[in-house]
């Protein structure tokens, strides 16, 4: 008896190659448009004692305030009223302002009274899980 021939797999491996690279461009292009959400450009205040957060909340709204007293979301610069529309639509999508962790982080050389803007926006939305981003040592 005859040995039946096996069937071999025919075929070329580019498909397989360009799925490959096209993964790898997806995932790059994410990382990078994650790494652009805040802002990094200033430096935030020195706080020794503070406590680390363990994990970033998915839900968190980061508002940076600027050394000029300016408010931005994601890069893009907000007035504060505008802050509040965004913020209450979040809340009103939540359904609970309990559910809407809120981060400030104000550059080392903002003054309390530039940060009053987020903090009547956050009052308005009903707001109350607020935290004050800080750094615990200088960065190298």
């Amino acid at each position: 008896m005859r040995k039946q021939d096996e069937p071999y797999l025919t075929g070329t491996l580019t498909v397989m190659i360009n799925v490959v690279f096209l993964l790898i461009l997806f995932f790059v292009c994410a990382v990078s448009f994650q790494n652009t959400a805040s802002d990094d450009s200033f430096i935030l205040k020195l706080a020794s004692d503070g406590k680390a957060v363990p994990a970033k909340d998915p839900r968190e709204v980061r508002i940076d305030v600027n050394k000029d007293g300016s408010l931005s979301l994601a890069r893009q610069t907000i007035s504060p009223e505008l802050l509040g529309d965004i913020l209450k639509k979040t809340v009103s999508d939540c359904g609970n302002p309990e559910l809407v962790p809120v981060v400030l982080r104000g550059d080392d050389s903002v003054q309390y009274e530039k940060l009053q803007g987020a903090l009547d926006a956050c009052s308005r939305a009903g707001i109350v899980k607020i935290r004050f981003a800080a750094l615990r040592e200088k960065r190298r």
